[in-house]
């Protein structure tokens, strides 16, 4: 992979007055400014972090339609079922309506498709038979957009189906009684990027404004749409980032049941991060999904049993260690795949036997290695497959799977991300098209990691001060990333690998004190061995690391360039 380290270069006019009139240090004011904020007064808002206030949830399409019929149905006793899906995202939030409508006093049960034996969405199958239980109101969760033909069946068949997804919308819209999507074109909401855990959030909150009791707080909830927004890597801008930020402060209590007995599952101390729930609770919730069933993870949050409940969690622990054994086997078969001399416009690889669990992890790391939009797929023994899709910034995916819509059976998604379905016989097909079509509208700097750069700082800089000033700017994630600085001359001390493949090292800058770095699954990586005693030039984040009870800084290596004689190789 191509990797291009880019300084931003900031003003200093706009630098000098946040220094001056907000009393922050050099490197803080920085950032603030290569974010945008300028603006004295608009910086001391984001910095104090003031509450946005929600938008009026009112002016999403079809909601008001949607609770009134969620209110029929709580008066009429009529059973109301939650068609979720297996992700993080479809998890939390279906949990979330789960909570919400069952104080209320709905009859209201859930469903969430298998993800090997039925795939992603609502399937025919599964309709009909919560026609035959009973169903009457049928709320999908992160699914429904694209399924036309399955909700014209709930139609036939009595069931009055209310849509609640975020997913992009391609051709008309689907005949349901309410069809709740801030990307339909006619809807006036003014922020477009919720997940459904952010969406079924918004219901909640209309519902219990216009009908819910006084005795129950809304706000409460906040902590399973957190879940899903730092999991569904959902922009955190406007109201994701209250979301966010509130929801991290339940999560750092341990306020719901569930969340507590996740975090003791998952070794988490203390304050709980965006980071944390990134990189360590949604993968243990997502194992739920991935190598068993995702009604655990439901479970796990609408359990009022503590002895259940932290059952459930290191049930999932364990099956998040099982994940990544069989993550690590399948990205090693799928890179022998791969020409890396050459790599294509596109990475397409498939085989019989793969893990649907694992195939939108794996296509992330071929995209973390290659910087190619990735399509992994395992088929069955009749030839039919199941994909993951990952992009890179500038190339939607979805349009090029619109653009292979002949060779598939279905699709859907994000433009970063996205979900098929493929029969054998057109595999070759796909392949070549789908490079044919990424390679016609990539260029160099599509094909460029860019790192960017908020500051060149010296080690002597990095202090824990400055580190509790730059978490004023969290919750970092899409569309507020984390800051990123440039270190050089930086001569490595000491390096090992921990744990299966992190690279471990210690760096000095002159006569600074020794710091910890840790690059994950660099560990490996032939262009990162044999440091020890050579001078590096280093882009990295500072964090501070908890360990064993003490607090001490690290440096997270996002990239190295070796010096060689005085001068950074390329």
């Amino acid at each position: 992979m191509t990797k291009k380290w880019q300084l931003h270069q900031s003003d200093a006019v706009h630098v000098a007055r946040l220094l001056e009139l907000l009393g922050l240090s050099l490197v803080t004011a920085t950032v603030l400014v290569n974010r945008g904020y300028v603006d004295v007064e608009q910086a001391r808002q984001w910095l104090a972090q003031d509450s946005i206030g929600g938008h009026d949830p009112f002016l999403m399409a079809d909601m008001e339609h949607a609770i009134a019929r969620l209110h029929e149905a709580i008066l009429r006793q009529e059973q109301i079922c939650c068609y979720g899906d297996y992700d993080v995202d479809g998890i939390s939030a279906t949990s979330l309506y789960l909570v919400f409508l069952r104080q209320q006093g709905a009859q209201v049960d859930y469903y969430i498709p298998d993800r090997k034996s039925e795939g992603y969405g609502l399937n025919e199958e599964a309709v009909r038979r919560l026609a035959r239980d009973g169903v009457k109101v049928l709320v999908t969760i992160d699914c429904g957009t694209s399924s036309h033909k399955k909700i014209e069946l709930a139609n036939t068949l009595g069931l009055d189906v209310i849509i609640t997804d975020h997913h992009q919308i391609l051709g008309k819209h689907p005949e349901a009684y309410a069809f709740l999507n801030p990307q339909r074109i006619d809807c006036a909401y003014p922020f477009k990027g919720l997940c459904s855990g952010g969406l079924a959030y918004k219901v909640a909150t209309a519902y219990a404004s216009k009908y819910g009791s006084p005795d129950f707080d809304v706000t409460s909830l906040v902590d399973l749409a957190a879940l899903a927004t730092i999991a569904d890597m959902v922009p955190l801008e406007d109201e994701n980032r209250w979301l966010v930020r509130e929801g991290l402060h339940q999560i750092t209590r341990g306020a719901r049941l569930g969340v507590y007995a996740l975090k003791q599952a998952t070794e988490i101390n203390g304050n709980c991060t965006e980071g944390m729930v990134a990189f360590r609770l949604a993968p243990t919730i997502n194992a739920a999904g991935r190598l068993a069933h995702a009604g655990l993870g439901v479970e796990l949050f609408t359990s009022g049993s503590m002895d259940r409940t932290i059952s459930i969690a290191k049930q999932l622990a364990e099956l998040n260690r099982q994940r990544r054994k069989i993550e690590h086997g399948t990205v090693a078969e799928a890179i022998t795949m791969i020409d890396v001399a050459n790599v294509p416009g596109a990475i397409v690889v498939g085989a019989r036997g793969w893990h649907v669990g694992v195939l939108g992890i794996v296509a992330s790391r071929l995209v973390e290695r290659f910087y190619r939009p990735s399509v992994v797929i395992s088929f069955d023994e009749q030839g039919f497959g199941r994909g993951s899709v990952r992009s890179v910034p500038g190339v939607n995916v979805c349009e090029l799977l619109s653009q292979c819509a002949d060779l598939l059976e279905g699709f859907g998604g994000h433009p970063a991300a996205a979900g098929l379905q493929i029969r054998e016989m057109q595999f070759p097909a796909f392949q070549a098209r789908m490079a044919a079509l990424a390679s016609g509208g990539m260029d160099e700097g599509t094909c460029t990691l860019v790192l960017k750069v908020d500051a060149a700082v010296a080690l002597q800089q990095i202090a824990p001060t400055l580190i509790r000033e730059l978490e004023q700017l969290h919750p970092y994630g899409v569309g507020n990333p984390e800051p990123q600085f440039l270190g050089v001359q930086l001569k490595v001390l000491e390096q090992r690998i921990v744990g299966e493949d992190h690279l471990k090292l210690v760096v000095r800058q002159g006569n600074s004190v020794p710091i910890e770095c840790i690059g994950f699954r660099m560990g490996l990586m032939e262009e990162f061995q044999g440091l020890q005693g050579r001078m590096v030039d280093m882009v990295f984040i500072a964090e501070m690391n908890r360990w064993k009870g003490m607090d001490r800084i690290q440096l997270r290596i996002r990239d190295m360039k070796v010096r060689e004689n005085g001068a950074v190789s390329t």
